[in-house]
């Protein structure tokens, strides 16, 4: 079972504290297009992620959900609009402040042949190294923890291709926290996953939340979207069409909206977080 949810949440304008007292970073898309050479995927959406929770992004197929984590990952650089880090130009922050502070997982990541589950995670340490200081003192242990928060630690000498599927998204999570960003944002990290495999993968993510890190994901699922999400980000067409806490986001209107299907929104009764059930076009009533 999952992490008990948080009973209150802070506002979309409270800074979220990290342990020790510091303030999370706010990431922001400001009226923002995106696309590939002059083609927009992404049109004018605004967007304020929520320091210290987990915002989820659903939507159909091809809505822009990868293209809008590339934007914020600064994988793509916006046509028209900006993407700011506290306040500054995303675009125009120093690589390596940009790399200590927001690390991306995007789909299908592919592991050098060959190559350990340890020597991958440490792969992590790299924003924090220099060339004329090459590892540091900390770089084991923080590797050790990424391991053990995402149970991987028995699985340091094996080979990444060895692996399962479930294994290996959790060592690339691994290796994303051993980045020690303080934006985690990851796409599609559940795909291609049997369900205990997903929940072992968003249980990761929740526990990260509950340690101060702000986390953006991709899912499909839209009932485990609704469930391990702090704030939901509905798009479609390249546009959010509904943003907020998901019992109040995920209605069937919003959903036959964004994915073109007729559903019937239920509600969990160990949660109170809403349960999608699509519905046939050939379903009596």
């Amino acid at each position: 079972m999952p992490p008990a949810l948080p009973t209150t949440l802070p506002t979309a304008l409270e800074p979220a504290l990290q342990p020790g007292g510091v303030v999370a970073p706010r990431l922001r898309a400001e009226g923002v297009t995106l696309g590939y050479g002059a083609t927009p995927v992404v049109h004018d959406v605004d967007l304020d992620v929520r320091p210290g929770a987990l915002t989820v992004l659903v939507g159909a197929n091809a809505s822009g959900k990868s293209t809008l984590v590339r934007g914020l990952a600064r994988l793509l650089t916006p046509l028209r609009g900006r993407i700011t880090l506290d306040g500054e130009d995303l675009g125009r922050l120093p690589t390596r402040r940009v790399a200590r502070t927001v690390g991306v997982l995007p789909q299908s990541p592919v592991a050098p042949d060959g190559i350990r589950v340890g020597e991958l995670v440490a792969h992590g340490r790299y924003p924090h190294q220099s060339f004329f200081r090459g590892h540091r003192s900390d770089d084991d242990d923080v590797v050790a923890r990424a391991l053990d928060a995402t149970d991987t630690a028995d699985l340091v000498q094996r080979r990444v291709a060895e692996l399962s599927g479930g294994q290996r998204q959790r060592v690339w999570i691994a290796m994303a926290l051993a980045q020690q960003p303080r934006v985690l944002l990851l796409d599609e990290p559940t795909s291609a996953l049997d369900v205990a495999h997903q929940v072992e993968v968003l249980d990761v993510l929740r526990e990260e939340v509950a340690g101060g890190r702000t986390v953006v994901v991709v899912l499909h699922d839209l009932t485990l979207a609704a469930r391990y999400a702090d704030e939901l980000v509905v798009l479609a067409g390249g546009r959010v069409v509904a943003q907020g806490d998901p019992t109040a986001t995920l209605t069937e209107e919003v959903v036959g909206t964004a994915f073109g299907v007729r559903a019937r929104v239920l509600t969990d009764p160990d949660t109170g977080r809403p349960v999608i059930l699509p519905r046939s076009s050939t379903t009596a009533g």
